[in-house]
């Protein structure tokens, strides 16, 4: 579907005058990676629709466009299109942080967030493991680091997966490891998913930078729900987001024997979790 100049490929489940919840996927999966949310959320009277983020999957791989504002606006824009005025977003990951960024830079279309593995972007810095922010800074290179996704036939990003996945589990099994390299393999979607990590970076000291951190100061006025994995390697399960920061209510849910993907790694416990908030909401 189009949305702000951009052709986005989604997944849906559940009937259209249903209420909306858009999932969005972090880094570096593509809408597959809600295959266990779709039907269980639209099971329960919802209307479920994961899509691919700009420079993922399917959806258009734009030269540009891999800042907050531009993703905020694709959130807007899908949401439209999909001929809601509004919806819950959900997002992990990246996708959490962009969900943050929709949520005070298009509030009319957000009605409620659930943010996974996905700190405030005002605490993403400090909220990152030692390892985590080793691997950001490396991602800052030019083309080494999309030569390293795109070798031995994205051999990288089932380690980066499994690094980054509790010990011991079984995530990520052969088939999303396998489903997972191969989306990434698609030039240019390494370059793409990489410059939303080079444009948080690299941001930090320009003016559009410090321009969105001082929006990101505005409180989020609609529901939030925090869920991280309590054996999450890349960030520290207990960097809960300021009170001032929310305004509504703020819950923060950590499910113990999970990673950094818990809508993966433990689909049923993270769907209680996640129905449980949905049907609360008014």
């Amino acid at each position: 579907m189009a949305a702000n100049g951009a052709r986005f490929h989604v997944a849906e489940c559940g009937a259209a005058d249903d209420p909306l919840v858009l999932f969005l996927h972090g880094f570096p999966e593509f809408w597959w990676a809600w295959r266990y949310q779709l039907p269980v959320v639209a099971a329960a009277g919802y209307r479920a629709v994961a899509m691919d983020l700009r420079g993922y999957g399917a959806s258009d791989k734009t030269p540009r466009g891999y800042d907050p504002y531009t993703a905020a606006a694709d959130v807007s824009g899908v949401i439209r299109s999909l001929g809601a005025t509004d919806a819950v977003v959900v997002g992990h990951g990246w996708g959490g942080f962009i969900g943050w960024s929709a949520a005070v830079l298009a509030p009319r279309q957000v009605r409620a967030l659930a943010a996974v593995s996905a700190p405030h972007p005002l605490l993403l810095a400090r909220s990152g493991q030692r390892k985590a922010l080793a691997r950001t800074a490396w991602f800052q290179l030019p083309v080494l680091p999309e030569r390293r996704l795109l070798a031995q036939d994205g051999v990288h990003i089932e380690r980066l997966l499994r690094d980054w996945a509790a010990p011991g589990g079984s995530f990520p099994d052969a088939e999303a490891s396998r489903r997972y390299r191969a989306a990434l393999q698609v030039w240019p979607a390494p370059h793409c998913a990489l410059e939303y990590h080079r444009w948080f970076a690299r941001s930090r000291l320009r003016p559009d930078g410090r321009k969105y951190s001082a929006k990101m100061r505005t409180p989020i006025a609609v529901p939030v729900l925090q869920i991280h994995g309590a054996q999450d390697p890349a960030l520290s399960p207990t960097a809960t987001t300021p009170p001032h920061l929310v305004t509504a209510s703020l819950r923060h849910e950590v499910i113990t024997p999970a990673g950094h993907f818990p809508h993966e790694e433990t689909p049923e416990l993270f769907n209680t979790q996640l129905l449980d908030w949905l049907n609360g909401l008014s």
